[in-house]
């Protein structure tokens, strides 16, 4: 099957941007990574696009063009990024088309996110019970982690801490302020172990990717990126994800196992061959638990592994060095993009102080989301 590279780029900076839209974010995207591919929108063959709340992606043709492009929407919750990605992928690799985009935008009024449990197919108590997508949710799952696997509140606010220093490192992050483990300990409490510095905030912002096979891609750039593997799961028996209806008494595996697993499989590498890592951040304790289901550490690893700086942009396996999740906010449509957006920069050495230093070959991603569903990409170059 015909091998995949990226050859264009382009973002809209996340945070709050009042007076336009999330699908005029979404065309400022795909123009900027149609001018570093250096191609014009007619020359785009295929496109699938996603947005949680600002709009059909399809939509974004009466400003780029009418050219009759097949252009599909995706709508896969915080993985909708992802999946328009890997649906990119598979396209190009299954022959049909020989270059396409890939496009997430979203555009989120302020406040919690508001789901609703009976467009999940779940009944409304749920909701009722505080389980749909809160910060009830996440508290209690990392509550269950740390009692059993020695994870402190330190760790918690340690990661926090790194998203906030990347953060600001970072042009296109939300929050680009410097914030200390001391005040993050300190602030509010919002659901036990967790303080509102340790949550993503949904916010607003657009990425895009320009995808071809790999045998054309110096038609378009020098520095062309390969995306080895990308996989997709959804939740298997026993796992406790979001929307769960239910607690299994044997515990199984999340899905993100068995995404991480077949994206490694299909790139032929290990664990050890990773130079960089964009893990799903939604809250502190979720970037500490993805640690462990993407196979980067065992259960239990990552209170050392922090206290240590292995995360840090100079450490060992560098996270989320663009900020993440807390650091960007959470566009629903965008962050899995956000994530390979940042892979591709580090990995064209052009991410400036955020840097990895030594000259990183491969990056992974990992994005999940409701209904525990996750997506992840493997890229070299």
């Amino acid at each position: 099957m015909t091998d995949v590279a990226i050859v264009g780029i382009g973002i809209h900076p996340f945070g709050r941007t009042d007076g336009v839209s999330g699908l005029q974010q979404g065309v400022h995207a795909a123009k900027e990574a149609l001018s570093d591919a250096e191609i014009e929108w007619k020359d785009i063959e295929f496109a699938y696009g996603g947005s949680s709340a600002a709009g059909s992606a399809d939509t974004m043709v009466s400003e780029l063009g009418l050219t009759g492009v097949p252009f599909m929407n995706v709508s896969n919750g915080c993985a909708t990024g992802g999946s328009a990605l890997l649906s990119a992928y598979t396209t190009i690799k299954s022959g049909q088309f020989d270059i396409g985009m890939a496009v997430g935008f979203d555009k989120h009024p302020r406040g919690a996110f508001n789901a609703d449990p009976e467009a999940a197919g779940l009944q409304k108590w749920y909701g009722e019970t505080g389980l749909m997508l809160t910060t009830q949710f996440f508290g209690m799952k990392i509550q269950r982690y740390m009692h059993d696997y020695g994870i402190t509140s330190d760790a918690l606010a340690l990661v926090a801490e790194k998203a906030f220093n990347n953060g600001s490192l970072n042009p296109n992050a939300w929050r680009r302020d410097p914030v200390s483990k001391e005040d993050i300990l300190n602030g509010m409490m919002v659901s036990d172990p967790l303080t509102k510095f340790m949550f993503c905030s949904p916010a607003e912002g657009a990425v895009a990717l320009i995808l071809c096979r790999a045998d054309i891609a110096s038609k378009f750039t020098s520095k062309p990126l390969y995306l080895k593997g990308a996989a997709f799961r959804s939740r298997p028996l026993g796992s406790f994800e979001v929307f769960s209806p239910s607690l299994e008494i044997e515990r199984g595996p999340s899905p993100t196992v068995g995404a991480a697993k077949a994206t490694f499989e299909m790139a032929g590498i290990g664990h050890e061959d990773i130079d960089l890592a964009q893990l799903q951040d939604t809250e502190s304790g979720a970037e500490i638990m993805h640690m462990a289901e993407n196979g980067f550490c065992k259960d239990g690893d990552q209170e050392k592994m922090l206290q240590d700086g292995d995360t840090n942009i100079d450490g060992k396996l560098p996270v989320n060095t663009d900020g993440g999740c807390i650091a960007n906010g959470e566009p629903v449509g965008a962050s899995g993009l956000r994530q390979v957006y940042e892979n591709c920069v580090q990995l064209r050495g052009a991410a400036g102080k955020r840097q990895v230093p030594n000259n990183p070959k491969t990056a992974y991603t990992h994005v999940y989301g409701a209904p525990g569903i996750s997506a992840c990409t493997i890229i070299t170059n």
